[in-house]
């Protein structure tokens, strides 16, 4: 253990190739690599903090495991993403049965990756939506006099009260914003839809001025240019865009594998589609991915591999960003 609480990953894979052609070949560790990584993958296991029970923590141990399954190349777009470097810096370290102790851990390790390789995207792999608040304060600290903007693809507002649930995965937007982390004007959520968030949560989503963009009305004018247009806005007024990827925004048919799954949800497609174009976008210098609980998926494990697809996504862009 280190001390910014970054560990070998419960599971890894040990292939030396010079001529990678799946994830499992590609995706180097960040402690053997000698250059400068252009994207860094840690996870963040952990989901006690979830209001429903989830097992979310999971996830980072079954999103590796599902990389042999995937090549580095995209027939869609014609990519192949070994033209990146991406270095795998490992999970953080949970403490048994201290949450706050385990969200600190986070956000120092987070802050640790975002000052020592300030030029690498960084991208988490959750984990319950608690998570996120601890990586936002870790940037915050990393860059204390930047503005940071959040595009939050979402089911739920997750403005739900610290002071009677804790630091849980309904609350972590509340915390940034009544820390003082992000202003809410400053995000946007996309993704909202049906009957999942009472009104006392819209209320305090308008008084602080967080834009919602309900699912119904994305729709209408697109989603991929909805997410599209989110993201040229809060480029012109933040230094640097975080994206939240809350896996319960897609429908319960395609994605059972979640804590709070609904119907009325995103595609597949829809999420692929504005992933790529989130991955262009410079200005997005962080991404997670949350909320995806291994334990409640179907022995096909679609969840899982919907979760490894979407990463692959956001990373192409990434890598056409690049030409």
């Amino acid at each position: 253990m280190s001390e910014h609480w970054l560990e070998q990953p419960e599971w890894l894979w040990n292939v030396n190739t010079i001529d990678p052609t799946y994830v499992h070949h590609w995706v180097r560790q960040l402690k053997e690599m000698e250059g400068k990584p252009e994207l860094i993958l840690y996870g963040a296991p952990i989901s006690r903090s979830s209001i429903s029970v989830s097992g979310a923590s999971l996830y980072p141990t079954e999103f590796r495991r599902m990389w042999k399954g995937f090549a580095t190349y995209n027939l869609d777009e014609d990519v192949d993403l070994v033209d990146l470097i991406v270095a795998d810096a490992g999970d953080v370290v949970m403490h048994t049965t201290d949450i706050p102790l385990s969200h600190k851990r986070i956000e120092e390790a987070t802050t640790f990756l975002a000052s020592k390789y300030s030029d690498a995207v960084t991208s988490m792999i959750g984990g319950d939506h608690s998570t996120t608040a601890c990586a936002v304060r870790g940037i915050k600290e990393a860059f204390p006099n930047e503005r940071i903007g959040i595009l939050q693809l979402d089911t739920h507002l997750d403005v739900r009260d610290p002071s009677e649930l804790g630091p849980a995965n309904g609350t972590p937007i509340r915390q940034l914003i009544d820390g003082s982390t992000v202003k809410g004007e400053d995000i946007i959520n996309i993704g909202l839809h049906g009957y999942f968030n009472a009104k006392p949560l819209i209320t305090y989503a308008n008084y602080h001025s967080i834009q919602m963009v309900t699912l119904k009305n994305a729709r209408k004018v697109g989603f991929v240019h909805t997410v599209q247009e989110a993201l040229n806005q809060l480029s012109q007024k933040v230094d640097r865009i975080y994206v939240t990827v809350d896996m319960d925004v897609l429908d319960i048919s395609v994605a059972p594998g979640v804590p709070a799954s609904t119907p009325g949800g995103l595609s597949t497609a829809e999420l692929f589609d504005s992933l790529l174009e989130i991955g262009k976008h410079p200005s997005v210098r962080h991404i997670d991915f949350v909320c995806l609980d291994p334990s409640k998926d179907s022995k096909v494990l679609e969840t899982v591999k919907t979760g490894v697809y979407a990463w692959l996504q956001f990373v192409t862009g990434v890598v056409c960003r690049s030409k």
